[in-house]
């Protein structure tokens, strides 16, 4: 398998299919007027500036101000990033300011600037030495504690600048996440924006959202999409694994979204709209789910994945070879066979028995209809229908 599986069927496809437009009514300048004049929706935000101790205080305080990585991108800045800020800060060169939201009084989440926040903290911890300066070359090498007494002094002086969404933003009431939403959306982050499950797994925090990333470091489901497997017993919530960093699933947290569609896609009747609506509302739905709900899911998610691993014999969701000879996973395939394995519970492990019955019928319906099981056609009917056809063929070895 390649290191890319899901080459050509890219997420930002799967998670836009479907979007319903809304339909237009022309308004008078009036109603215009009183629309803007009665609105719910209103950010309210002040303007704060922290010097680089007191961002390191913020930090290691961890009350207040919360920078955890699992909840936005996974994408970390080099030692080479991280020097060339500490270099502008030292040259008074004007940074991009970081945004907060403050979730409750006083205390506060990065929405836009965690790579900046860490890349201080760490600094200002010595935790590694500058490097790839362009104007303070004289620099390279030094740690926080190594600079000369003048320059720390000048680096401490130095600030980031904070626009905070404050407790009192007013959102729609049935949603909300929606100021958040709205807001991680519209701001880019080191040049690219947050994709949708960055955004999902920012805004969704929470007992769910951690099984989600819990389920994704789960052996086989790495293992089915040539993930590097998780052997580390280092539990600090900043440690990333460089091999990890260098696949495009984990790096962009699509391995987390894989995860998520499985239960996003388990009930016909939660399956509508756009494929990012369907994964939005499922987080939502299950922000407040119960001990019970999280283990038995917990338990479904891993039996469905190993009775895939084991049917498939170590070839999971892989179409049939290209012209070229190669082949690719399918995440239209995982879909259809995840969610009717689920659907299939009391029968998994007489369906395993059966695994070579599967395999060859599966194989059949890959011949005759390919485009559904694709995700070429890819509304919220053929996710049902594949859902459906791959139903059939289980029950057709019982």
């Amino acid at each position: 398998m390649t290191e890319e599986p899901l080459a050509q069927e890219t997420f930002d496809e799967l998670a836009e299919a479907e979007i319903e437009e809304p339909s237009e009514r022309i308004l008078s300048d009036h109603d215009i007027e009183a629309a803007y004049s009665d609105a719910s929706f209103r950010v309210i935000y002040q303007s704060n500036n922290y010097f680089l101790p007191q961002i390191r205080d913020l930090i290691n305080n961890r009350e207040v101000l919360n920078l955890r990585p699992e909840y936005q991108r996974r994408l970390r800045w080099s030692a080479k990033q991280k020097s060339l800020l500490i270099e502008s800060l030292l040259l008074n060169i004007p940074i991009p300011p970081i945004f907060l939201y403050e979730s409750e009084l006083a205390r506060y989440e990065v929405m836009d600037g965690q790579q900046r926040l860490n890349a201080v903290h760490q600094y200002l911890e010595n935790d590694f030495a500058l490097t790839g300066l362009e104007k303070l070359t004289y620099l390279s090498g030094r740690r926080y504690k190594a600079l000369p007494p003048k320059v720390r002094r000048g680096l401490d002086r130095a600030s980031l600048s904070a626009i905070v969404l404050l407790h009192e933003t007013r959102g729609d009431e049935s949603d909300p996440y929606v100021v958040r939403r709205l807001v991680f959306e519209r701001l880019n982050t080191g040049g690219r924006p947050l994709n949708p499950q960055e955004i999902r797994n920012s805004l969704f925090q929470g007992r769910f959202n951690d099984m989600i990333v819990e389920l994704a470091r789960n052996d086989t489901f790495c293992r089915v999409f040539n993930i590097p497997r998780y052997t580390e017993t280092d539990l600090n919530e900043y440690y990333e694994n460089p091999e990890r960093q260098k696949n495009r699933l984990y790096r962009t947290m699509a391995d987390c979204q894989v995860v998520l569609r499985f239960f996003a896609l388990l009930n016909d009747d939660d399956i509508r709209g756009s494929m990012r609506s369907i994964l939005d509302r499922c987080m939502a739905r299950n922000q407040n789910a119960t001990d019970d709900s999280l283990r038995d899911s917990r338990q479904a998610f891993v039996r469905a994945i190993e009775a895939c691993h084991r049917i498939y014999d170590g070839e999971a969701f892989l179409l049939p070879a290209s012209e070229k000879g190669t082949r690719r996973i399918s995440i239209a395939l995982y879909d259809a066979n995840m969610v009717a394995l689920y659907r299939r519970q009391a029968k998994i492990d007489e369906l395993v028995q059966r695994r070579d019955q599967i395999r060859s019928k599966i194989s059949e319906l890959l011949q005759t209809d390919l485009p559904l099981l694709t995700a070429k056609a890819n509304t919220a009917q053929s996710i049902k229908d594949r859902i459906a056809d791959v139903g059939r063929v289980l029950d057709s070895v019982l």
